[in-house]
């Protein structure tokens, strides 16, 4: 019993369901220029806005809405739990708030919404390539400024390796566009090979700094808009020398006075995506500061911004990481929305309640006896919190193979408990102690049983399961080496009583 209620008591500190009293929110993104301007970054919690108390993402939406229901420069005022910050903003900041969390918890996307990608490499690889498959891809998935990223290596039953990519608040095409492409960047002058992606040749890349990237300019055409990205980079000394040497046979253009007669030519994955010109002081010279530009379009001038800066965030994203070792092909993609991801928590919440009180209706019913009614249910919480204090101690996500795993641990508890009290309440000719042992040859028989039917799940589907086997064996084992020996002694007194 001691050993129990000290897990138990862990398991409630490793939850930390506290978080319920915390009142106001957590920046998840903020610019940054914005950062460096103001002092105020990712992670901070804020408490008030100009005086006004923000409890949760509603109140802050509301007090910013209001600050800047009028034009003109505002004077914004923001205290966290640490510090107070003031900065001047003629329009809305650049902030992403969401609420705080309320425990420990750590869910997956059929909770909380984003998108999921199976991922096969075309080829087989080796457990190191796949390992550098994996960096490069976290790489380039934070590069591009993407938060809440779980990615990690998945297999099946035949030896099939695949890579498994969870977003949060991701859609499908999101993860499509940055997961199928391998990012192959070249730029190229007439045939030959200027400079690749990846630090071998691109020293640095200029993101998230208005003097060296940006939207340029937008103009109307004849199907909608366009407007046109640019941002800077550095070449490498090699790079720069080699830029040198091909520019060096060139001729001034023709057709463009004041600049060679071949472009700068930026391809994709082998697709062209623009072209630029190379200005005739650059005839031969090891240039070392280059600035990359693209294009972005769109039915009005606000869809075309916002797809040439998206386009932007990819190609910088290549450039600093450099292309996949391999090409990829998407298996499977799944989304979930955010709003179906909070329905769904309340109906399994609504569901668990249901069962709850059906599952003690049953047992009373059976048995007649209120304490050994309230003796199976509070067991059966306890084993739910403390498998929940594991997951959230390990930061495990729970998704809906883990739920669905941990319905069958506590299910499978509760078969045993009733094993036990069926036990205690007949073969009267053994002592309560032996009639209890007895039933545990049985428990024990049938988690092991589970534990061995449980093993091919943590690879069959690609591993899409592994939530289910795990939550599972973790469950059962919680309830054999924990809670049915605490539940014995509570027998043992009742059955005494």
């Amino acid at each position: 019993m001691w050993l129990y209620l000290a897990v138990l008591l862990l398991a409630i500190i490793s939850i930390a369901p506290w978080g319920y009293v915390n009142k106001g929110v957590e920046i998840s993104s903020i610019d940054q220029n914005l950062s460096q301007e103001t002092g105020l970054s990712q992670g901070d919690i804020i408490k008030y806005v100009n005086g006004d108390e923000i409890k949760n993402l509603e109140d802050y939406s509301n007090v910013i809405n209001k600050i800047f229901s009028s034009e003109g420069e505002k004077r914004i005022e923001v205290k966290t739990t640490t510090k107070e910050f003031v900065f001047l903003s003629t329009s809305i900041p650049e902030i992403v708030v969401k609420d705080i969390e309320k425990t420990k918890i750590r869910t997956g996307l059929e909770l909380k919404g984003g998108a999921r990608a199976l991922v096969k490499p075309e080829k087989e690889l080796t457990d190191q390539e796949m390992i550098n498959l994996l960096d490069l891809t976290r790489q380039r998935l934070n590069a591009y400024g993407l938060k809440d990223v779980q990615i990690k290596e998945a297999s099946d039953l035949s030896g099939n390796k695949y890579m498994l990519v969870e977003i949060a608040g991701a859609t499908p095409s999101d993860l499509e566009s940055l997961i199928a492409q391998q990012g192959k960047f070249e730029a190229k002058i007439g045939n030959e090979t200027a400079f690749i992606g990846g630090n071998k040749d691109i020293t640095s890349v200029c993101k998230g700094d208005a003097r060296c990237e940006g939207i340029r300019e937008c103009n109307e055409i004849t199907e909608g808009y366009s407007c046109r990205f640019e941002f800077g980079i550095t070449l490498s000394g090699d790079a720069a020398k080699k830029h040198a040497s091909i520019t060096s046979n060139l001729s001034e253009s023709i057709e463009n006075p004041g600049y060679l007669d071949q472009k700068l030519d930026l391809y994709l994955d082998d697709i062209l995506v623009d072209s630029l010109l190379v200005s005739i002081d650059l005839k031969g010279k090891e240039a070392t500061d280059i600035a990359i530009s693209g294009p972005g379009y769109g039915v009005d001038e606000q869809e075309a911004y916002d797809n040439a800066q998206d386009n932007m965030r990819k190609l910088q994203s290549i450039l600093i990481t450099g292309s996949l070792p391999v090409k990829l092909e998407i298996e499977k993609i799944d989304s979930v929305s955010p709003i179906l991801g909070k329905e769904f928590t309340r109906n399994i919440l609504i569901a668990a309640l249901i069962a709850l009180l059906v599952v003690g209706l049953s047992i009373f019913i059976r048995y007649r006896k209120l304490k050994l009614t309230l003796a199976i249910i509070c067991m059966m919480l306890s084993e739910m919190i403390i498998l929940l204090g594991i997951l959230a101690l390990f930061k495990s996500n729970i998704d809906l193979a883990g739920i669905a795993g941990i319905i069958a641990s506590i299910g499978t508890g509760i078969d045993d408990q009733i094993i036990m009290v069926d036990s205690a309440e007949s073969h009267k000719q053994y002592s309560v102690k032996e009639r209890i042992k007895r039933a545990f040859f049985i428990i024990f028989g049938a988690y092991l049983t589970v534990l061995v039917a449980m093993l091919p799940l943590f690879t069959a589907g690609a591993g899409l399961l592994r939530g289910f086997a795990l939550t599972t064996i973790i469950g059962m084992t919680v309830g054999v080496l924990i809670t049915r020996p605490a539940f014995g002694d509570i027998i043992s007194k009742i059955t005494k009583d």
